[in-house]
């Protein structure tokens, strides 16, 4: 009974804000305008033609032998990746939260080794892995006198993909790891259990749920990617390639749209069993905080085999990261190893890096802070306000995480240069810098969501009724009141969205037009052409854009942050 009061007090409350209303319409047209309408698009051209509702162009495109091998290929590489990630992710974790490390440089790795992925761009360890190991790499040609090794095809795929994820299964197992109560294997082992056997019976069954949840994570990622299986597939096709090269290669439209409804279906199956089932099961698995300190592992038997995998992986990633601006400095890579800037140069002359930096940094920008702002609305409507279609903003704003990106650029295609807009007012933003910066803002919208959700749900009701109690209307109270406490998350949805934005490929690069030259795109466009010398100084300066971006929001965190506001505040 008191609930249904409350329930009616918001509404009353919420028909009596119009700044509230007008917020929620305009979110709802613009996650039904640019989310889901492509993607209905998407399903309308693969069902149905000019004859009416027909199965022929799945029929037609299921037909086509490539396009078998290329759903098996992408399975295959997505269940190796998700395994072999959740396997890294889960052994860094460990070590991290029961092993006791001696120095301080163990520690530095493991966080350079969480960041570097999420700063660089998607395609940075591929170009890494051929320069080291392809036919002219350092590491075969060079050290082990294999002229003609070929790194082509499914194992760098699968090599590069779990380097790049399993840094994500490492954070979530570490979050996993440290909720664990201390006392429920030390039991277990005043009871004579082995490491092992506490393991196995105490620890493993705990994290299970975070077990499958890391690896549909990771697999959706792996299946989903685009930039690696491009530079280092080789002949290897995956779906996310085939549909590009269907558009491109082919100017097959129809059968574009039928293969991206088919790895569409793959991944939102896969998202929904990861969201809706493993994620729920894994909160209520692992509830709270650990009661008190864990005792760490000081045996060498188990700490030194264990650290020492651990650190020489991290050493390998971040070699392989070193490994790219280096390749900008080599005159030649694989025979003239003469230390050289005219890479550098060169990509501000005749390859037209200014325009590339200008056009990504600029669209970036624009993107960034409405996503951030977009974000935290919606995470303020979701966790604080009551009305009928709060789950119809969540979950829209929620799927573009499960949409591959050459899905939703193929669904924007059909859906803003025909469709329902072919000949209308939208058709105008095919092809322009707007359609550019909604993709961005799309795309890192599901991450800046989360994170202000988090925050929010922090904050007592009561803070935000006082400003009402003393007549402020909604967006008073979310401008002074609630976004002051959430900026951490904030800057950090701000920061996330620009370095997501500016090292974007996937989806843009079907969009993009020559009225705009993008770093990404260029990056590809060089590395197709084997110009790694060019592409790796590219790549080099966008590393250091997005790495420069990270430290900014650490320095701003840190120095006017929420949690540093408080603790002035106390003293």
């Amino acid at each position: 009974m008191a609930r249904s009061r409350s329930a009616e007090l918001d509404r009353k409350k919420l028909f009596a804000d119009p700044i509230l209303i007008g917020t929620i319409v305009v979110l709802i047209a613009f996650l039904t305008l640019f989310i889901l309408y492509p993607l209905a698009v998407l399903m309308v051209d693969s069902f149905i033609t000019e004859e009416g509702p027909t199965l022929s162009i799945f029929q037609r495109v299921l037909a086509m032998p490539n396009f078998r091998t290329a759903i098996a290929n992408t399975l295959k590489v997505g269940f190796l990746v998700g395994v072999l990630s959740t396997l890294v992710g889960l052994l860094f974790a460990y070590v991290e939260e029961y092993v006791q490390l001696k120095t301080k440089v163990m520690d530095g790795l493991f966080k350079v080794v969480s960041m570097l992925p999420v700063v660089s761009p998607p395609f940075v360890l591929s170009l890494s892995v051929i320069m080291l190991f392809g036919r002219a790499g350092i590491i075969t040609r060079h050290l082990l006198g294999i002229p003609d090794n070929n790194v082509y095809g499914f194992w760098g795929i699968t090599l590069v993909q779990t380097l790049t994820f399993f840094p994500v299964c490492y954070m979530m197992f570490k979050g996993l790891l440290k909720n664990i109560d201390p006392s429920l294997e030390e039991a277990a082992r005043d009871m004579g259990a082995s490491r092992w056997k506490v393991f196995t019976s105490v620890t493993f069954p705990l994290i299970l749920p975070g077990l499958g949840n890391a690896f549909l994570v990771t697999f959706i990622e792996s299946i989903a990617d685009f930039a690696n299986p491009m530079i280092i597939g080789g002949s290897y096709d995956t779906l996310a390639t085939s549909i590009y090269l269907q558009i491109t290669g082919a100017y097959d439209k129809d059968g574009a749209a039928a293969m991206a409804v088919v790895l569409l279906v793959i991944t939102l199956i896969m998202f929904v069993v990861q969201k809706y089932v493993l994620e729920a099961r894994s909160t209520a698995t692992l509830t709270g905080k650990a009661s008190r300190a864990r005792m760490l592992i000081t045996d060498n038997s188990v700490r030194i085999p264990l650290a020492t995998i651990c650190l020489l992986i991290a050493i390998f990633v971040v070699g392989m990261y070193i490994c790219v601006p280096f390749g900008a400095l080599f005159k030649t890579w694989g025979r003239d190893f003469t230390l050289t800037t005219k890479w550098f140069e060169q990509i501000f002359t005749r390859q037209q890096g200014f325009k590339a930096f200008q056009d990504s940094f600029i669209l970036s920008l624009i993107a960034s802070p409405i996503t951030a702002l977009l974000s935290m609305i919606i995470s303020y409507l979701v966790v604080k306000r009551n009305f009928k279609s709060k789950g119809f903003i969540e979950a829209v704003s929620m799927l573009a995480m499960a949409v591959p990106g050459t899905v939703l650029g193929v669904g924007y295609i059909r859906g803003f240069s025909g469709g329902l807009f072919g000949s209308g007012i939208l058709q105008g933003l095919y092809g322009t810098g707007i359609i550019l910066v909604i993709v961005f803002i799309v795309r890192s919208l599901p991450t800046g969501t989360r994170s202000g959700i988090s925050a929010l749900r922090q904050i007592d009701k009561s803070i935000e009724e006082s400003a009402y109690d003393m007549g402020a209307n909604s967006f008073e109270v979310f401008m002074t009141v609630t976004l002051p406490l959430i900026k951490d998350s904030f800057l950090s949805g701000l920061v996330t969205a620009f370095v997501r934005s500016i090292t974007a490929i996937s989806a843009i690069i079907l969009l993009v037009t020559p009225r705009y030259l993008l770093i990404t795109v260029r990056i590809n466009e060089l590395a197709e052409k084997g110009a790694y010398g060019s592409a790796c100084a590219f790549a080099t300066i966008l590393i250091i854009i997005t790495y420069g971006a990270v430290l900014l929001m650490n320095f701003f965190i840190k120095r006017f942050g929420t949690s540093r506001a408080f603790v002035e505040e106390e003293d």
